[in-house]
């Protein structure tokens, strides 16, 4: 199992306001690293309800490197690796959005959802929020941490993997009949 988990928290309705971003590498099923930074968004415009969220403030980053002063030090953590976000429509989004404005170059990657995988591996289930998903395992965490929500987005990868005794993602993605994205 080798894959990287990622999450970002925004500061307003556009996807370009990163604000926070986290990066959880797996490898043979273990995590082995973990990234966080608070950044500076494009503008220092936080929605109130944004904030309500997640409680990063413009205060809190205004001092902070922007997306394109972190992207040399990303980028490497994602170019030809497995990435998986919870809702990964909206990270892989955000992602593209702020390479988009800064115009940086793109990397090259592979992608899929820990919401499709979990609804494939525990049908059951009243929720597949990730705050749902950590309670039925009982997992405590800091939600809307991008941090703390990339390593239950992990966590739930590796458990889905235990479930069906698979040992390479791709793997569990073919018995889930899930099929990887191209970045």
């Amino acid at each position: 199992m080798n894959f990287v988990a990622i999450d970002f928290e925004t500061a307003n309705r556009y996807r370009s306001s990163a604000c926070s971003l986290a990066a959880v590498t797996v490898e043979n099923g273990k995590i082995t690293r973990t990234a966080y930074s608070l950044i500076r968004p494009p503008e220092l415009k936080f929605d109130y309800w944004n904030t309500r969220i997640h409680g990063i403030r413009a205060e809190d980053v205004a001092d902070k490197p922007s997306f394109a002063e972190l992207w040399e030090k990303i980028r490497p953590h994602l170019e030809g690796k497995i990435v998986i976000a919870h809702n990964a429509p909206f990270d892989i989004s955000v992602l593209r959005s702020v390479i988009k404005a800064y115009d940086l170059p793109m990397p090259r990657f592979q992608h899929a959802c820990t919401i499709d995988m979990a609804r494939r591996v525990w049908p059951d289930q009243p929720s597949y929020k990730l705050s749902a998903l950590a309670d039925n395992f009982g997992v405590s965490f800091e939600h809307h941490h991008a941090l703390h929500d990339a390593k239950v987005c992990a966590f739930l990868a590796i458990k889905a993997a235990e479930n069906r005794q698979i040992n390479h993602f791709t793997e569990l993605l073919e018995t889930l009949s899930i099929k990887l994205k191209e970045f």
